[in-house]
């Protein structure tokens, strides 16, 4: 079940995103991803419109919006591969006319899972925090598709 995110959900939440991120860009460091929790706790969840995938009484993915961006989308790593990911894509393309997101080139699992949600390459870009070279990625709704 996709439900809004609540605050009791932050722990879950912030598990998730660290396990995913170490996992999903092991070109990063893992301290970099440690020492981001606090920010992503602080600044980032906060600012965002968030929603979380619930099963069996916990949180097994989340996804975050800011405005027409999809900001974040995590799936615990032990639950990945059964379709959450898919689920809260849809969710998020059902929110907004159309999605833009960054993705670094170097996560090709991930790169090539928004390719299949429909998602076009617009750009590419360096990651400030990181210096890893990013992908610009647009999913264009049914409304913005049409002429």
């Amino acid at each position: 079940m996709i439900r809004d995110y609540r605050e009791e959900d932050i722990d879950q939440v912030l598990t998730i995103w660290l396990s995913a991120s170490i996992q999903a860009h092991d070109f990063v460091p893992a301290a970099f991803w440690a020492s981001q929790v606090e920010a992503m706790r602080d600044i980032y969840l906060p600012a965002a419109e968030s929603w979380v995938f619930e099963e069996d009484g916990s949180v097994s993915g989340f996804y975050c919006l800011v405005e027409a961006t999809l900001a974040a989308i995590f799936v615990s790593p032990d639950r990945q591969g059964r379709g959450i990911g898919s689920a809260l894509i849809e969710d998020a393309k059902r929110r907004r006319d159309g999605l833009t997101l960054s993705v670094y080139r170097a996560n090709r699992p991930s790169v090539d899972f928004y390719r299949k949600q429909g998602f076009i390459i617009l750009a590419e870009q360096v990651d400030a925090n990181t210096g890893q070279p990013e992908l610009v990625m647009e999913y264009r709704g049914a409304l913005m598709a049409s002429p």
